[in-house]
């Protein structure tokens, strides 16, 4: 007697959806008087359990191990259904259906006709694509041989109304990734039309194989992966079969391909990211998932066919962005037809963001850095709005989506200049720009008085005989007095050498704990830290004069250093970067009082001199009528202080100091620029984005 099927039938009967909760019978401690009772219950013990065959059967469902499944089924079963037809199966439906966390609760056992069979009610509740779904079930167990419990299996096993010929349809509603946007409503990141290029293999000329090698050439594919996709099951002579997506104005290519016999050309709705390589290292791209993602993200509602944010904003934001697909599980008999709906979860449309950026700032900042190995971020320094983030040379992330070639790969991943590598991101070497940071910092902690003359040196210099060969040099003489302000006007590094001694590693060092060293900054893109030495420390007179101007062990984050820079306007406070676009921001301080307000209006005069003293290294950044501070700033990076042929990395910032209705803070990075000016040939690229932004 087929006790589990006739269990199925009196729930249909019944009018029994099969989705109501068993209240799990909980194993109760029997205590039983006597010795005659111990034995019996030892025996009892001792017996085998259906149970136990049918939890295993279960985890390794859970694990995926569908032929261990297998293994657990009766001889009859295994005689009804083939092992490979049985993985067949039960992969995919339960992959097909997105299932995951498959949790059983067994109930009370029923009657059996014999004493080698056993049937277990049990309760399934899984998740799926479309939502949770759980039944009621019955398991009949028989006794083999061995008197091993095995399981008699049939497709309701899976699915109560399931039967062996029917089937599992899964129909999946797309939803819509949310769009990203600049502050003006300026799309970053959208859906847009793209042009998908496909074959019809019917309508192919005769000479098939020099058109596969003229279309892989012009999409930069290969003849092989074409023929693979025309050799898909699914095609036929009529099937358009997609090759690949390109930019719907990209007329040139598409003329060139329309002329192969059998190449169609659809335009069809994608990802797009309108400012390329402007904002590729911003923006990031998206990319399907991974199996590696699916199982990282078990739970959350991600399938086979989802995307996912990779970098950038797209992955700082995926949680906002993403779209959750809605589907449709129904079981069908072999003509089609509905049995039963298992699930229905409607589609769900990712949210739009919007960010800080103002894309006309982020394609000026690029422009005028793109050929150059490079970086260049904006911020409002008083509220921390960032305004744009630019790497250079950047990629365009369209070609991630559209479909990138193992060959373009290799020659982005293995280009001299590092078109993939996120300069934004890094921290750096900052030279002369740390002036500010040393003065705030002395001035501050009392050890470093501002009108103090500490006297001309000439341009080399070193604290005494015990520095051997080791000289700080600076580039101008400029006479008394020695001061802070003059130290600023004319970048000398013997000046903020000499303070950094004064003021003391241990001071220093508290100071850039204050200021946020070695510290993650609060912020929707991952930075890297900036640091002063890699063991939080500095080890030697030596290292502490480099650092006083910029050197030693230093490296910072350009943002950081946006930041840091906000104090000198902010009382001493320093800003909090935001890429989130609220209505009403009004700046949130990541560090208060980093240093007190006299010490900030002290250190800012004198960058102010910087750009408004005709002589001052950044006086080529002056706008007319617009008030600002800056810094220059030349690292030099090589082996040996007599090394002749070192990088020199060029930077600059600026900042506006008064209230104004777009305040604005601009800081560029070169990686090198020996032979090209120096930190000017920098100073000249911020001047242009200020004076742009500004209308200047």
């Amino acid at each position: 007697m087929d006790t589990r099927r006739e269990y199925l039938k009196r729930k249909r009967r019944r009018g029994d959806t099969g989705k109501k909760w068993v209240i799990p019978v909980t194993v109760l401690a029997v205590l039983i008087l006597g010795a005659g009772g111990f034995f019996v219950w030892q025996g009892m013990r001792n017996r085998p359990v259906p149970e136990e065959t049918a939890k295993k059967y279960f985890k390794m469902l859970n694990d995926k191990k569908y032929e261990q499944m297998y293994g657990l089924l009766t001889d009859a079963s295994k005689k009804s259904i083939s092992r490979s037809d049985f993985v067949e199966r039960n992969e995919k439906i339960y992959e097909g259906v997105g299932a995951t966390d498959i949790h059983i609760e067994f109930a009370e056992k029923e009657s059996s006709s014999s004493k080698d069979t056993e049937v277990i009610t049990y309760s399934t509740v899984m998740e799926t694509s479309a939502g949770s779904v759980d039944f009621d079930n019955q398991m009949t167990l028989v006794k083999n041989k061995d008197k091993e419990y095995r399981i008699e299996w049939d497709s309701t096993l899976i699915f109560p109304a399931l039967e062996d010929d029917y089937k599992v349809r899964v129909e999946t509603r797309t939803a819509r990734r949310g769009n990203i946007y600049d502050r003006k409503g300026t799309a970053l990141a959208t859906q847009g039309n793209v042009s998908e290029v496909g074959l019809v293999p019917g309508k192919m000329g005769s000479d098939r194989e020099a058109d596969i090698q003229r279309i892989a050439e012009i999409l930069d594919m290969t003849a092989e992966g074409i023929e693979k996709s025309l050799g898909a099951s699914y095609v036929k002579d009529d099937t358009f079969v997609p090759l690949k997506q390109i930019a719907e104005g990209d007329e040139d290519r598409a003329e060139q391909l329309l002329q192969i016999p059998g190449i169609l050309i659809n335009s069809v709705i994608g990802r797009v990211y309108p400012l390329g390589a402007a904002a590729g290292h911003l923006t990031g791209y998206i990319q399907p998932v991974t199996a590696e993602d699916l199982e990282e993200l078990e739970g959350q509602g991600y399938h086979a066919n989802s995307v996912i944010g990779r970098t950038g904003l797209e992955a700082a934001f995926e949680q906002e962005l993403r779209a959750v697909d809605g589907a449709e599980i129904n079981i069908v008999d072999g003509e089609g037809n509905l049995v039963e709906n298992l699930a229905t979860q409607g589609p769900k449309d990712g949210k739009d963001v919007y960010v800080t950026i103002d894309a006309s700032l982020q394609r000026t900042a690029y422009e005028e850095f793109a050929s150059d190995p490079g970086a260049a971020a904006a911020m409002n320094p008083k509220t921390g709005e960032v305004l744009a983030l630019v790497s250079t040379p950047g990629y365009d992330p369209n070609e991630f989506i559209m479909g990138m070639s193992g060959r373009r790969w290799d020659e982005l991943s293995n280009a001299e200049d590092k078109p993939l590598t996120n300069r934004f991101k890094s921290a750096w070497v900052p030279g002369s720009t740390f002036k500010a940071i040393t003065a705030a910092i002395g001035v501050d902690s009392g050890l470093l008085d501002p009108q103090e003359n500490l006297g001309d040196v000439g341009l080399s210099w070193q604290k005494d005989e015990s520095w051997g060969n080791y000289f700080v040099t600076t580039l101008v003489g400029y006479g008394e007095p020695v001061n802070l302000e003059n130290a600023f006007i004319n970048s000398d590094n013997i000046y903020f050498a000499r303070a950094a001694l004064n003021i003391g590693a241990d001071t220093l060092t508290k100071g850039f704990k204050k200021f946020g060293f070695d510290e993650k900054m609060p912020f929707e893109l991952s930075l890297s830290a900036s640091t002063y030495d890699d063991d939080n420390k500095i080890d030697s007179d030596i290292q502490l004069a480099d650092t006083g101007y910029g050197q030693g062990k230093l490296l910072v984050n350009p943002v950081h250093l946006l930041s840091m820079y906000s104090l000198f306007v902010n009382d001493g406070n320093m800003i909090q970067p935001t890429l989130s676009m609220e209505a009403d921001n009004q700046g949130q301080i990541w560090k208060e009082k980093a240093v007190s307000a006299e010490t900030a209006q002290t250190v800012k005069s004198g960058l102010i001199q910087v750009i408004e003293n005709p002589v001052g290294t950044g006086a080529e950044a002056r706008l007319e009528g617009l008030s600002m501070l800056g810094k220059t700033g030349t690292a030099e990076i090589k082996e040996s202080q007599g090394e002749s042929d070192g990088v020199e990395r060029g930077w600059f910032i600026c900042e506006t100091t008064e209230e104004i209705e777009k305040p604005v803070a601009v800081v560029g990075m070169v990686e090198d620029v020996k032979d090209k000016g120096g930190s000017h040939y920098v100073t000249g690229k911020v001047r242009n984005i200020v004076s742009a932004y500004e209308g200047k």
